[in-house]
């Protein structure tokens, strides 16, 4: 008998491994890619070898995008305990042994490789919930939540003592936006949000000096325009003379003249502003929104209560890394440190991001085959 009778011929299944990105995501993502690219051009116009740097870091992010398009949301669900566990055990690490830099402990060196674990976080929080959830799926009292905030806020409170506050609130956000679409009452969001502004005062005692000084720049930044002010006044003011249609390409007077502190990073935003204007704002605007979309789409046709949870937290990640990084460069929150998705420059988000887009094109997928 022919060992091969009952195969599938090797070109149909390597075909198979192409043909996992979602139509409608790619164009998106597509979009946004070279929009970052062409904004990114003018941002790092002055440093040698950063657009270059940033082109390769999305080739590795699209690697990374089509490896998890291309893993069953089963598998990834088999994963969510161990991938958690190794999170919080790195942390704690980072706690105990962690590289100090800047005044932060953030980073663990384990000789071969040089980590930050709190990004880990950043996908290890939703899959472990999304798992826990999809566990209990036809429970859903209070002990559930209870026991998924504990879990949620065990890695949130070791990143805040690094102190990484920005991480911290999207590893936070990435776990409510799980237990939101979980089915958490309307009275315990009431709650929770009463309990909250209650403890703003302990928050704020709690709170490092630079922390503090953020969020009374973001208040009055005329109070040390040259010191603690600077970045939000230059990046208000490139937001605001882009005017309508924007200064033209490589013509930003705050860009190239290096008003604009961390230009390729956390305020590319100003860039865009200043150079495309209002238009280009919300051409970015449009596609963050279609981006958003589309990952709820995909969630709500997804299969099971772990692929729903996974896409809609993923969904809504975009939404807060956008919502506060521009939020941020405009004056209206503190800076955080947050990049603004698919634009800032910086590897480790990048690959965060395509991760989180290839889990949405694999739950999508697996749609695809369950009603075939």
């Amino acid at each position: 008998m022919n060992k091969t009778m009952g195969r599938e011929p090797l070109w149909p299944r390597f075909k198979k491994l192409f043909t996992v990105f979602d139509p409608v995501l790619s164009m998106i993502l597509l979009s946004l890619v070279v929009l970052a690219l062409v904004t990114q051009y003018s941002a790092a116009f002055d440093y040698e070898g950063r657009f270059l740097d940033q082109v390769r870091n999305f080739a590795v992010a699209f690697l990374v995008m089509w490896a998890a398009a291309n893993i069953p949301p089963q598998t990834l669900m088999k994963a969510a305990v161990p991938l958690y566990t190794l999170g919080v055990i790195l942390l704690i690490g980072v706690a105990l042994f962690g590289d100090i830099s800047k005044g932060a402990r953030r980073w663990l060196n384990l000789g071969f490789v040089r980590l930050q674990p709190s990004e880990i976080m950043k996908i290890a929080m939703p899959l472990m919930l999304a798992w826990f959830f999809q566990q209990r799926e036809n429970i859903s009292g209070w002990r559930e939540f209870l026991v998924a905030a504990v879990l949620l806020i065990i890695p949130s409170v070791l990143i805040l003592r690094q102190p990484d506050l920005g991480t911290a609130m999207l590893v936070l956000a990435a776990g409510f936006f799980v237990m939101f679409f979980a089915g958490i009452s309307w009275r315990v969001l009431a709650w929770m949000l009463v309990i909250a502004l209650a403890s703003l005062p302990l928050v704020w005692s709690m709170m490092h000096d630079y922390q503090r000084e953020r969020v009374l720049t973001l208040l009055d930044p005329s109070k040390d325009p040259l010191g603690k002010g600077f970045h939000i006044i230059q990046s208000t003011i490139a937001v605001g003379s882009g005017g309508l249609t924007g200064k033209g390409f490589l013509k930003g007077t705050q860009t190239h003249l290096e008003f604009i502190p961390e230009r390729t990073t956390d305020f590319i935003f100003a860039v865009l502003a200043e150079e495309f204007g209002l238009l280009g704002c919300v051409v970015l605007l449009v596609l963050y929104t279609c981006l958003i979309i589309r990952g709820l789409v995909i969630a709500a046709n997804a299969p099971t209560l772990f692929s729903r949870l996974m896409a809609g937290s993923i969904s809504l990640i975009f939404f807060t890394y956008a919502f506060v990084n521009i939020g941020m460069v405009s004056g209206i929150l503190p800076v955080v440190g947050v990049p603004l998705p698919l634009m800032s420059y910086g590897g480790t988000a990048l690959v965060t991001l395509g991760l989180g887009a290839g889990i949405l094109m694999s739950i999508q997928n697996t749609k695809k085959l369950v009603q075939t």
